[in-house]
């Protein structure tokens, strides 16, 4: 998810520039890759994602097998437990899965640079959920400055129920709309200091001045969290998903029991702390 999303203008490529934090959440999916059988072939227990080149996992194997000239067949079955379309980079997160399970898989041997220049290839979010922990993000969201572990952070993540294109969040934004920019070098400061309150205080996303106006539900849901407690409330990347920072554990169960009434995709997450057993 993005603790700050900063665009500092438009790329001759395209793209926007961004700077933003990422962290990992300990919402994940899971994949399970087995060698054998004719070629890539991907199942799951979704049926909102395809089973396809138009999966960002699917499309991962395929850089693979084309990078490193793989013979045998692979099976792929993906575990699916992030929300669909939610701003979370759970497509990136699947496809950065395959990259390294197949470096292990088949021992390639490849150090996490390799693994970081062909995430990049198949999406600007995917170098970020090869390496994970917390990082500030440059350029596309590529360029990754790794930052030191920091506080355990407890949220209550909210996703509606509708998605929204990303495209067309970006196609929408304008830089003169933009009333405040997140302050990066004082989150840094406050993340380095383990400072919960201003961490809190410095979360920012400049889209949000897009889509908290398209679609108002996102504004409720921000302010139905603050109202339960939250210290701080942000939509991750172009939204839909919302979430609330809160002190500790306790509040943010607290206010996830009031949340899930309502919102039926309501989780409560934490950062996630290589080595944890998530099941």
């Amino acid at each position: 998810m993005n603790l700050t999303l900063d665009i500092l203008g438009k790329r001759a490529d395209g793209y926007h520039e961004l700077a933003t934090v990422m962290h990992q959440i300990n919402l994940v999916d899971r994949i399970c890759l087995t060698k054998g059988g004719a070629g890539i072939k991907l199942s799951s227990n979704s049926v909102q994602i395809p089973d396809n080149e138009e999966n960002l996992a699917y499309k991962a194997a395929r850089l693979m097998y084309e990078k490193f000239a793989l013979r045998e067949g692979l099976q792929i079955y993906l575990e699916k437990n992030i929300p669909v379309g939610a701003g979370l980079a759970g497509g990136s997160t699947d496809a950065a899965a395959v990259i390294i399970g197949i470096n292990k898989l088949f021992a390639l041997h490849q150090e996490l640079n390799s693994l970081l220049e062909l995430g990049a290839l198949i999406g600007s979010d995917v170098p970020f959920c090869i390496m994970g922990g917390t990082a500030l993000a440059h350029g596309r969201g590529e360029i990754l400055s790794p930052l030191g572990e920091g506080p355990e952070l407890h949220m209550v993540l909210v996703k509606p129920d509708f998605q929204i294109s990303t495209r067309e969040i970006y196609q929408a934004f304008r830089l003169e709309k933009v009333l405040k920019s997140p302050d990066t070098t004082a989150f840094l400061a406050a993340w380095g200091n383990y400072d919960m309150i201003n961490i809190a205080r410095e979360m920012n996303n400049v889209l949000e001045t897009v889509s908290l106006e398209e679609y108002p539900e996102i504004a409720a849901i921000k302010q139905q969290l603050l109202t339960a407690g939250a210290l701080n409330t942000l939509m991750s990347g172009s939204g839909p998903s919302v979430f609330g920072l809160f002190a500790n554990q306790t509040a943010a169960k607290e206010a996830f029991m009031k949340m899930r009434n309502q919102y039926p995709e309501s989780f409560i997450v934490s950062s996630y702390r290589k080595g944890e057993n998530h099941g």
